[in-house]
């Protein structure tokens, strides 16, 4: 589970503000503290696939108009939009929309962000496989 301390960097960020795609500090290990606009639950938390690695799966939901700031992951993050839309900038890639259905993957340590389209809240399920002594995300 992530700590409230390493939750903090994660939401800091600001996908790190859109799910705590936030960065603030957001520890391998901890449950999630709250942050406005952003709401993360972990599903599950389990040690590996390699020692030194956890894997998180989180559910994340982000309000109208929300901005995720630039943030990076110590690991890789693949994410499956539930609902809503989010144009999603990761550095190295143009910028594009993810809608309900699409998924992505942002790769380890490269900095990206979110902004929130439309409307409607974005619901997002996300996996990190992340190195577990570092912060969950961190500001780029």
């Amino acid at each position: 589970m992530l700590t409230r301390r390493g939750f903090t960097a994660f939401a800091s960020c600001a996908i790190c503000t859109i799910t705590g795609f936030a960065a603030t500090e957001v520890s391998a290990q901890g449950a999630p503290a709250a942050t406005s606009g952003l709401r993360r639950k972990v599903l599950s938390q389990v040690d590996g696939p390699a020692p030194g690695y956890v894997t998180i799966v989180a559910e994340v939901e982000i309000d109208a108009d929300v901005m995720v700031a630039r943030h990076t992951h110590p690991g890789i993050e693949s994410g499956y939009i539930l609902s809503g839309e989010i144009d999603l900038p990761i550095e190295g890639q143009a910028t594009k929309t993810y809608k309900a259905g699409d998924a992505f993957q942002v790769p380890p340590n490269t900095p990206h962000a979110g902004v929130k389209s439309g409307a409607k809240p974005v619901r997002i399920v996300s996996t990190f496989v992340v190195e577990k002594s570092k912060p969950l995300a961190s500001p780029a």
